[in-house]
């Protein structure tokens, strides 16, 4: 009876006393599924019970114990913050791991785990979908084979020395983890990439070529373009200038691991997403037909959302986008589940000034009134993608010869910034290049188009001028400092977030200083993540 009450050390008697042709070993071998599996134990369990003279209590269930293992489980997310660490550094990484079919009653903890392994790794290799298990030699030839690696350049980790045994006979660097921490020394000192007590890490990114990407029709001539991941309520993601769906690679990932069903878009006119250039190519007085005007804006959203059947979705917006977001809570609150704006918070328009007028009024945005003749700056932006990038997209980071405001005094906007910028922290490489992609798809005529629409927007706007954002919870995420903007002109001025949006929250600075200039998507000229 007292052996019975370990029923851990009992159960595992059972396991291994059934040798490789036993339940266990060919459910991890994929031979069986998870369900028969435990009808398999049971029995086993209580002819296992029976030849030592015993009898099971009524309570006794494998079933239970399964469950148990599932719902109790939790992730080693120190261990996963290492292999992004390690990842972000070049280093391949790998799950190698036994593992059952899962058609059990708690198979959406199974789905879920492998689902946010197989973001974070490059590659999950399950036992029970090769037919080969831990400590079997061949399963290690197998994963050398997948990941194209020899013995020598592999780092093994594992919490049962059984399996380390066959992989250090094969020339694999092994570590045998019992405590995490020691764990992670041992790594850190093998691999030589600092894996404790470092600054946080960037969060797994999306792959351009991984992801889900979907084409909505519009119109005729119009279809907006978007990236898709996860499952829960919807968050749309809406960029600013000059971006792609691609500005939220780091917050896809995130945002879907949290439970939400994430659709990040390419805005009208960028990237895969089309808009006929009609008369928004003209100057800032176009006529309020501008296929780019702010209602045809919304239109286009709501469209959007009836055609993937969405009733509401959460929206959030950096820069043209928060001036999206903001104005789909305003017209179409039925639609805003909640509503977030970044760099660009809520401002009702001013009916008793032009909105050019104001704009006119502040040097620190002479780039929009730059931006207003057709062709000009798409003749200074298109001559050189790397470097317009190079030179806009950069993280607030001192660098020689580059933190300074963007100026227009030397003769355009990029004049007077090295012609071979260094690379940017936050836009280098592979991502650069995407973005370069990107605008050689669709140039820079529709997305300036954008500013070429202002004073019909802002007449459009007034009609909302003495509404409130009530999608709660609502939050304005700013920043004190912008490359684009010059800080010593009024800094200290406060922004009065509660009369237009009651349910607005602040950032965690409660955008208490910012400078004293009109809040207008693209006053940022330099994207952060």
């Amino acid at each position: 009876v007292m052996y019975l009450l370990n029923f851990r050390n009992f159960l595992q008697n059972v396991i291994l006393g059934a040798g490789p042709d036993g339940p266990y070993a060919r459910a991890m071998r994929g031979e069986i599924t998870v369900s028969q599996l435990v009808s398999e134990l049971e029995e086993d369990c209580k002819k296992f019970a029976a030849s030592l003279g015993a009898s099971l209590p009524e309570t006794f269930s494998v079933a239970q114990v399964f469950e148990d293992i599932m719902t109790q489980g939790k992730l080693n997310t120190a261990l996963l913050q290492a292999a992004v660490t390690l990842r972000n550094n070049g280093f391949r990484t790998c799950v190698l791991t036994n593992n059952w079919i899962d058609d059990g009653p708690q198979r959406h903890i199974t789905a879920l785990a492998f689902s946010l392994l197989r973001r974070h790794f490059d590659l999950v290799i399950e036992s029970c979908r090769v037919g080969l298990k831990k400590p079997d030699p061949r399963i290690y030839e197998y994963a050398l084979n997948v990941l194209k690696a020899k013995p020598q350049e592999v780092i093994f980790l594992d919490d049962i020395g059984a399996n380390l045994k066959p992989a250090q006979e094969m020339g694999i660097a092994t570590i045998f983890v019992k405590d995490t921490n020691a764990a992670l020394k041992e790594l850190q000192d093998l691999c030589g990439i600092q894996l404790l007590g470092h600054e946080e890490t960037l969060p797994i990114a999306c792959d351009p070529v991984n992801v889900t990407h979907g084409y909505v029709p519009i119109k005729l001539g119009v279809q907006l373009h978007f990236v898709e991941m996860g499952d829960g309520p919807v968050v749309c993601l809406c960029h600013g200038f000059p971006e792609s769906w691609f500005s939220w690679r780091y917050q896809i990932p995130a945002l879907a691991e949290a439970g939400f069903r994430v659709l990040a878009l390419d805005m009208k006119g960028y990237g895969d997403s089309t808009a006929p250039l009609g008369q928004s190519g003209s100057p800032s007085s176009s006529p309020p037909s501008g296929p780019l005007r702010g209602d045809k804006q919304q239109k286009d959203l709501v469209v959007f959302l009836d055609k993937l059947g969405i009733s509401q979705a959460v929206f959030i917006g950096h820069d043209w986008g928060g001036a999206v977001v903001w104005n789909m809570s305003l017209f179409y609150p039925e639609r805003v589940r909640a509503v977030a704006g970044l760099n660009v918070p809520y401002r009702p328009a001013n009916p008793n000034v032009d909105v050019m007028e104001i704009i006119k009024a502040h040097p620190v945005l002479d780039h929009q009134l730059y931006f207003q003749e057709p062709g000009v700056a798409e003749l200074e932006l298109e001559k050189d993608l790397s470097r317009t990038f190079r030179i806009m997209i950069r993280s607030m980071r001192k660098e020689v010869g580059m933190f300074s405001p963007l100026s227009l005094s030397a003769g355009g906007l990029l004049a007077g910034m090295p012609e071979d910028p260094p690379p940017s922290q936050i836009l280098a490489g592979a991502d650069l290049q995407y973005f370069i992609q990107q605008f050689k798809k669709s140039g820079f005529r529709r997305p300036l188009n954008w500013y070429r629409n202002m004073r019909a927007n802002w007449q459009w706007s007034l009609s909302a001028k003495d509404r409130k954002v009530r999608a709660d919870p609502s939050a304005a995420v700013t920043r004190l400092l912008s490359l684009g903007l010059d800080l010593r002109a009024g800094a200290g001025a406060r922004l009065a977030f509660s009369s237009p949006s009651p349910g607005l929250r602040a950032d965690e600075e409660r955008c208490q200083e910012q400078p004293a200039v009109p809040s207008f998507p693209g006053a940022e000229r330099t994207v952060a993540w």
